[in-house]
């Protein structure tokens, strides 16, 4: 039987392009192995999950082309952080005196963001995803966790277009004002982050991909049907391990304004975390080799600031080599996922 493969990203902002360089490399390696120098990172997953930076990471890689193929690379997705997250997290002095560095408004305008995201895009919807798909957001009006899910987008009222779903579960308050968007169907929804409550989102594709009947799903025989952590192969990759610390002296007598980015980051950090300790522990039940198939990549901020919106040319060459160092720390792990993502094909 072989085993279902499921990739989660993190949030992170701009940091994406952390896990956007691992993905490259992975996705040369896995050329290499096959001898195919056209084998994109979207074959080789049988289940994607994503939130805010990572949930557009994701949709890119599952986006179809005209001929039903793959239309992007991972390098294709890492591009769009390299080549637009400037423009994306640009801000001018006017709006950054009304916003007051995003106390009395956003910081950045979206529409550098929808932009990047209709043209990546187009109107291909949620259903049309090559592989099965979860994204993070949070519903604000119902005050509810919301799942886009590529197998309950076969419904209509259910069903979104990939722009909206990248612009939902990237919506970071104060960063970005909320995503108001719509169903197929027409129902209106108005939506933030993801990672205000599952920054890390690995449980949650754990928990989704428990009740799904790959065998049908992926029209593959030797896929489990309902699968069980022994059945699964994951890999989980985080937006940066920086902590920057927080000292008594500093917020003994802190407000509310001097907690909220604190709040945001401690938060975020503090839920992947969780979340890794989680699936450690439900993996060191597992007897033999399948206890070795959960993979936590946290990369290592080195040379570029940890700022989610630091885009600036210098801190997206700072952050790229940084993946390129982690991608050196991990290369031996990498290649034994590279070559178990193969096998279990």
């Amino acid at each position: 039987m072989k085993k279902v493969r499921i990739l989660s990203i993190d949030g992170g902002g701009i940091r994406g392009i952390l896990p956007g360089t691992i993905l490259t490399h992975l996705e040369k390696r896995i050329q290499e192995l096959t001898k195919n120098p056209d084998a994109k990172i979207g074959e080789y997953f049988d289940f994607m999950a994503g939130t805010s930076t990572g949930g557009i990471l994701g949709l890119i890689m599952l986006c179809p082309d005209e001929n039903g193929g793959y239309r992007f690379s991972a390098k294709d997705a890492l591009d769009l952080y390299l080549d637009q997250g400037d423009e994306i997290f640009d801000v001018s002095l006017g709006r950054k005196l009304k916003s007051l560095s995003g106390l009395n408004d956003e910081r950045y305008s979206a529409d550098a963001l929808d932009t990047a995201l209709k043209n990546y895009f187009g109107d291909i919807k949620l259903s049309q995803s090559k592989k099965p798909c979860l994204v993070t957001s949070y519903d604000i009006r119902n005050r509810k966790a919301h799942f886009f899910t590529s197998i309950d987008a076969l419904s209509n009222i259910h069903d979104f277009h990939f722009k909206d779903v990248a612009r939902a579960t990237s919506a970071a308050p104060t960063y970005f004002e909320p995503a108001h968007i719509y169903s197929i169907f027409g129902t209106p929804h108005t939506l933030i982050d993801g990672g205000v409550f599952a920054n890390n989102p690995a449980l949650c594709a754990y928990s989704e991909c428990r009740k799904l009947d790959f065998k049908k799903i992926l029209n593959d025989e030797d896929k489990p049907t309902k699968p069980s952590a022994k059945d699964m192969m994951i890999v989980s990759l985080g937006t940066g391990s920086i902590k920057k610390p927080y000292h008594f002296s500093e917020f003994k007598d802190a407000g509310v304004l001097k907690w909220i980015q604190p709040l945001i980051d401690i938060m975020m950090s503090g839920n992947s975390e969780t979340v890794d300790y989680q699936l450690a522990k439900i993996y060191g039940t597992l007897s033999g080799k399948n206890s070795e198939d959960y993979y936590r990549i946290e990369p290592k901020i080195i040379n570029a600031s940890s700022d989610m919106d630091k885009a600036d040319l210098g801190n997206l060459k700072a952050l790229e080599e940084d993946g390129k160092l982690s991608v050196m720390a991990f290369e031996e792990k990498l290649n034994e996922i590279a070559q178990k993502l193969i096998k279990n094909a």
